[in-house]
């Protein structure tokens, strides 16, 4: 499997459905994000969208609306559920002689049957292999894009609270759930976080936590305030990651980036709001940047970034809408190797 940051064909999109039990309050506002998002992704690669032929005229016409390159938005018949595409689109992979790209379909629970229903999202793999003309292999256990964080050195990231949880793969071992991910995504370690940030109803997937940005640097968010729930599972981490060393032996520089002050939502469903900056989106030439209203940290988090994605153009998006769903801009997407 690519690192992130490996030359990409296209960013595929789950589009929000409009079905009852999805977005039932927030629908027009997130609509009006994922455009935007479309749009900023249109400018540097193809934007592929999974969602029914009924709505494809209407979403074609917001995301042109956001002023998207329109030979870039590309739309598919691939009928789904919800948005988090990181979580069950299919995972890519290359050979590492020819090339050739092949799709892996890992299983999708909903995240521990936490929500429902996710049948057609589930089948999101099978469309994309057959559109595209893929081999697709089936892995045979649940696994989210979004709880798996990787380099081009055959590392892995990931958290114990999410794979480990047997609201996943109960008769699985760690060791055979290490086996299973080093053999289809060809990996040859996997590293073990601890437990994810509050609100996050994924259990705690990494891409909130600790991303690479290059095979030898790693961001880890960070929260500052002693007193927030954060403050200690992020430590811990941080502690964790200090143990964490690159094929040859040499430590990776390991940067911290403070999380947003904390997101309240008293009267919505998670009372506290899973965001973090890290949970960016690298495109080619450009990196998409989850922002948050909060014009000191979103320009502190923003700058840092811009000094780490030197050469790429960086694009700040306002995901507060989003992530009173439970995610942001690496949640819903999932890129396609070139």
């Amino acid at each position: 499997m690519p690192a992130e940051w490996a030359p990409q064909s296209a960013i595929w999109l789950s589009w929000p459905s409009g079905h009852p039990d999805c977005w039932p309050e927030t629908l027009a506002k997130v609509e009006i994000v994922f455009a935007e998002i479309a749009a900023a992704i249109s400018r540097y690669e193809p934007v592929r969208i999974n969602a029914p032929a009924a709505r494809h005229e209407e979403i074609r016409r917001q995301i042109l609306g956001a002023r998207a390159a329109a030979d870039q938005v590309e739309l598919y018949d691939h009928p789904n559920n919800d948005v988090w595409c990181r979580d069950h689109g299919p995972l890519f992979v290359k050979h590492r002689d020819t090339g050739a790209l092949a799709i892996t379909d890992w299983g999708f629970n909903g995240w521990g049957d936490k929500f429902g229903p996710y049948e057609l999202d589930n089948e999101i793999p099978v469309h994309i292999a057959n559109t595209l003309g893929l081999p697709r292999f089936e892995a045979g256990m649940i696994l989210e894009g979004g709880s798996i964080e990787q380099n081009s050195l055959g590392q892995m990231l990931t958290t114990e609270a999410v794979l480990l949880n047997p609201n996943r793969n109960p008769d699985l071992s760690r060791g055979e759930i290490e086996e299973r991910i080093k053999s289809y995504l060809g990996m040859d370690e996997i590293f073990w976080l601890g437990s994810g940030i509050e609100g996050d109803d994924t259990d705690g997937h990494i891409d909130d936590i600790a991303r690479f940005v290059n095979d030898a640097t790693i961001v880890i968010s960070r929260e500052p305030d002693g007193t927030n729930p954060n403050h200690r599972v992020l430590a811990e981490n941080r502690e964790r990651l200090g143990d964490f060393r690159l094929p040859d032996g040499s430590k990776p520089e390991i940067i911290e980036i403070d999380l947003p002050e904390a997101c309240l939502a008293p009267d919505w469903r998670l009372p506290m709001l899973p965001a973090s900056y890290v949970n960016f989106l690298i495109l080619n030439g450009a990196v998409l940047v989850p922002v948050f209203g909060q014009e000191k940290r979103d320009r502190a988090a923003v700058g840092l970034l811009g000094e780490l994605f030197a050469g790429r153009e960086i694009v700040p998006i306002n995901a507060i809408d989003i992530v009173r769903e439970g995610g942001a801009i690496h949640c819903i997407s999932q890129q396609q190797p070139a």
